[in-house]
């Protein structure tokens, strides 16, 4: 069973659990998530926020899963949101950083869902620990949510692309 939660895993968690909101709204809103957009940008900078307090969540502990999984995370962010600036990306900036940003929304949510379901309800959890069956039913319905919606962010974007090389209009 998880131990129970210091001061500073309550605000991890609370700066945590804001790019789920921005991520969202950004998704709904634009149909990606562009950090040149406010609720992109407020998504990028929570979830900076939530990978470095996150560091100091696991420094009991030495070098662990979770800063590899915090670095991998810090990289995807950082990638994505300089794809645009970097120009050996050429035309596929859109499409590297669409795919970085979807991919860190995907972790997000198996972490919240996996650090949710492990420690509620308080008296006896939906799970016992990170790596519980139980969670698999799940996980890979957040995996086939995170596939579908990114390959359709994808054609979304190259729709766009085309539209805007012939010069045509969207309907």
């Amino acid at each position: 069973m998880p131990t129970e939660i210091s001061s500073f895993g309550y605000l991890h968690t609370a700066v945590s659990v804001l790019p789920l909101g921005f991520g969202a709204y950004a998704l709904a809103q634009d149909g990606h998530i562009d950090p040149a957009r406010r609720a992109g940008g407020a998504y990028l900078f929570t979830m900076l926020l939530g990978c470095a307090t996150g560091f100091f969540i696991f420094a009991h502990a030495g070098f662990s899963a979770g800063h590899a999984l915090t670095l991998m995370m810090l990289a995807l962010l950082l990638t994505g949101a300089f794809a645009p600036r970097l120009h050996r990306l050429g035309r596929a900036a859109p499409y590297v950083q669409t795919a970085c940003f979807s991919t860190s929304y995907f972790l997000l949510m198996v972490f919240a869902t996996t650090e949710a379901l492990t420690r509620l309800p308080p008296a006896q959890p939906f799970a016992p620990g990170p790596a519980a069956p139980e969670l698999i039913p799940l996980r890979l319905a957040l995996l086939l949510a995170y596939a579908s919606g990114l390959g359709w962010q994808l054609r979304q974007l190259h729709r766009l692309h085309r539209l805007h090389r012939t010069g045509m209009r969207e309907r």
